[in-house]
């Protein structure tokens, strides 16, 4: 019996030998840095302090282009495509026949007719399944395609240090063709810590000088080379979900309760009311006049709660040290009324932040709700607030 073989990415020769603990996480089929140090601390102080550098090469990447290019991601995706400029990114859900969500990711307009569309699962045959009778090329270039992700306050001071144009008036969600030293590369203002950063798309062949590339330019200013973990610490202050974990898409789920539509995600923003017909737009549109039945929502724990139920015990207070991504239960008063997903202790806002589902008639900002924690191996409930996300939400994100 044979096992497949782990992917590494292209930046692995650099990488590899900078994770000290030896701690890596599985995405996608590849392996990837959980953190490089020990503990992820100085990793995650990078990302709003200084610069931290992330690979981000696992993430599925589809070249869409053609003269039914655009119409083919409008039927898909429930943004308008149609008035996207060349030059735009959308980030954008997308949805089965009900409404409910497959995936969520970007779609970058390259050119009038040409796009690429990121996300976290292969959407290769779903793509092809609504492209049947289009003229459109649909290319896979998720293994050709390396891609590094530098967020933080010093990312567009490196960035320009190298680029052969100056990247300062690029918009939020807005990309550029440019060349970093001598490398052709795609340039996009996106990321996954809400922070100001930027993403860098380049060919597998030039993975390795772009790593050397940005690593010197940065150093002098702070930059960290930063695993999973200080990331996701980073998208939960932001209020950014992650799929298989808050939520299930429904191409995976078993049962019907466990999918979710856009809006019970928080993601109604995205879903375009005058648009050509996509796939699950009728669903949707019933949702948008009944309303719907969750909704997802950031909550703040009580720390003096929280104290209280350590103080019972004879222990000081603990925080997690790592961000967590497990079921707890919510309630109000005495009722389940949903669950968290994700959560953290943030170090820059001092405060225990989870990501939940609630029923929609508790999922009013500052609401009053009790969330489940272990103390000293026994389930109790604290205090917590309901709140909305963004938690963190720099000027620098968008300025």
């Amino acid at each position: 019996m044979t096992t497949a073989a782990v992917r590494t990415t292209p930046f692995h020769s650099r990488t590899a030998a900078l994770v000290r603990g030896h701690t890596w996480r599985h995405w996608a089929g590849y392996v990837v840095p959980a953190s490089y140090d020990l503990i992820h601390d100085l990793e995650y102080a990078a990302i709003r302090g200084t610069a931290g550098l992330i690979d981000v090469t696992p993430l599925f990447k589809y070249r869409i282009h053609g003269p039914a290019a655009r119409a083919l991601l409008d039927r898909v995706v429930t943004r308008d495509v149609a008035r996207s400029k060349v030059g735009q990114v959308l980030y954008t859900p997308w949805c089965d026949p009900e409404g409910k969500v497959l995936d969520d990711g970007t779609v970058t307009r390259l050119a009038e007719d040409l796009f690429r569309l990121t996300s976290a699962h292969p959407n290769l045959r779903w793509l092809h399944q609504n492209a049947v009778g289009m003229d459109v090329v649909i290319e896979d270039e998720t293994y050709d395609t390396a891609a590094l992700s530098l967020q933080g306050p010093a990312a567009r001071q490196i960035l320009n240090l190298v680029a052969d144009r100056d990247l300062t008036k690029l918009k939020f969600f807005r990309a550029a063709e440019t060349s970093l030293g001598a490398i052709p590369a795609t340039v996009t203002r996106t990321g996954y810590t809400g922070d100001l950063g930027y993403e860098i798309w380049v060919a597998n062949d030039r993975a390795e000088a772009l790593w050397d590339l940005l690593i010197a330019a940065g150093a002098p200013h702070g930059l960290q080379p930063t695993g999973l973990l200080a990331m996701d610490v980073a998208r939960i202050e932001a209020g950014l979900i992650l799929i298989d974990v808050d939520y299930v898409s429904a191409r995976r789920a078993l049962i019907e309760r466990q999918k979710s539509s856009p809006f019970e995600l928080g993601l109604g923003w995205t879903v375009a009311r005058d648009k050509a017909p996509f796939v699950g737009q009728r669903a949707l549109e019933r949702e948008r006049v009944a309303g719907s039945a969750w909704a997802l929502r950031g909550l703040v724990v009580d720390w003096d709660a929280l104290e209280e139920l350590y103080a019972d015990v004879g222990l000081p207070s603990q925080v997690p040290a790592l961000p967590w991504r497990t079921s707890a239960p919510v309630y109000v008063g005495g009722r389940q009324v949903g669950y968290a997903t994700s959560g953290c202790w943030s170090p820059l806002l001092k405060k225990s932040l989870a990501l939940a589902h609630l029923e929609a008639p508790h999922a009013a900002p500052g609401t009053e709700v009790e969330i489940e924690v272990t103390v000293e191996h026994r389930r109790r409930r604290a205090l917590a607030t309901v709140a909305k996300t963004p938690f963190f939400d720099p000027e620098r994100k968008r300025a």
